[in-house]
């Protein structure tokens, strides 16, 4: 299987097996050149460049990166593939957040990946997944996976469905450390878990029954009522990335809608409050 590298875009050594149909290929493989991130004035540590400018900076959902290949529709929080924006580059660790749509019986086949922690939340439908590592599950809506690529993997990822589409958000986190072992998670998280709380997800500690993670985050999510509020702590030297899955809601006062996601830095805490039925991931960031 052929691979294209995305270590010039990322630093690290991220890999896809090409196929015709995906256009999520690199832009170029030298190791020798200084990373993306440094290039724009950052790093891992200090992150997205607006950031750097703005303690609350939004990211509108229709200024997101755009693919529309018939069988995949797709929009890139941050650069990916062939979109490529200076500007949005990640947020600390935080690298990906790819909301995919896939038509029936259709997907992503095999392909590879190393050195990068790879979450997939599913938000609508359900969602075949088959890895080098020996997993294979059907995931639906309330399943979250967690894959340590690591030292390298392959895997697939198809629309277990003949009939319906699946909804789901691809998230890749940087990890703590190159060349880890492979490993793979995954768990349902019910709406009643979720609802009026925030629901630990995925950390480093793997508290709460949640997913563990080899990277300084954690990942919360919730499901709010109109109206409703809910707070959370923030401690001053860290960060955090507020993504709205599902309805509207509002961030510290500021009005997000769906697919929209806002950055959050030197506060001291997070005020949420949906203006409707809203589902909402938050990333509390090193």
């Amino acid at each position: 299987m052929a691979f294209q590298r995305f270590e010039d875009l990322l630093g690290h050594g991220v890999e896809y097996g090409s196929h015709r149909d995906r256009t999520n290929t690199g832009f170029g493989n030298d190791e020798r050149r200084q990373p993306e991130w440094e290039r724009l004035g950052g790093n891992v540590g200090s992150g997205h460049p607006e950031a750097l400018k703005h303690l609350i900076s939004v990211r509108k959902s229709e200024d997101r990166g755009r693919v529309n290949l018939g069988w995949l529709e797709s929009r890139h929080t941050f650069s990916f593939g062939e979109y490529r924006d200076p500007h949005h580059m990640g947020f600390r660790t935080l690298r990906v957040i790819n909301e995919d749509r896939v038509q029936p019986g259709q997907g992503f086949g095999l392909h590879g990946h190393r050195n990068m922690e790879i979450i997939s939340y599913i938000v609508e439908g359900s969602l075949a997944h088959r890895d080098s590592m020996g997993n294979g599950s059907v995931l639906t809506a309330g399943d979250v996976q967690r894959m340590t690529a690591g030292t390298g993997v392959q895997h697939s990822e198809m629309n277990a469905s003949v009939e319906e589409p699946v909804h789901f958000l691809q998230i890749w986190i940087l990890p703590e450390a190159r060349g880890l072992q492979p490993g793979y998670e995954e768990r349902h998280f019910a709406a009643e878990e979720k609802r009026g709380a925030l629901r630990l997800i995925c950390s480093r500690d793997a508290g709460q029954d949640a997913l563990s993670i080899y990277q300084d985050v954690a990942l919360y999510a919730t499901v709010l009522e109109p109206g409703e509020t809910l707070d959370h702590s923030l401690d001053p030297s860290r960060h955090a990335w507020v993504q709205v899955v599902v309805g509207n809601a509002a961030v510290n006062g500021q009005a997000l809608y769906q697919g929209d996601g806002v950055a959050v830095s030197e506060e001291t805490g997070l005020s949420l409050r949906a203006t409707e039925p809203a589902e909402v991931i938050v990333f509390d960031l090193a």
